[in-house]
């Protein structure tokens, strides 16, 4: 895993991680191998921290076009 993306990840919200993920172009290594399975786990992670219904409204606010 590169450094950096770790770095990112780990202080990033879970509305910036939604969003990288939503919005992502195809080539975004931070997504592949062991930086993309951390990834996933700390989205996961801080989606589950969340008050209830606050990740909806995440979603919603965020959209689905950039």
């Amino acid at each position: 895993m590169i450094e950096a993306d770790k770095l990112w990840i780990d202080g990033a919200s879970y509305e910036m991680l939604l969003c990288r993920n939503r919005f992502a172009g195809l080539n975004d290594l931070i997504f592949q191998g062991d930086s993309g399975i951390y990834y996933m786990e700390q989205m996961s992670a801080r989606r589950r921290a969340l008050p209830e219904g606050e990740a909806v409204a995440i979603s919603k606010r965020i959209g689905w076009s950039s």
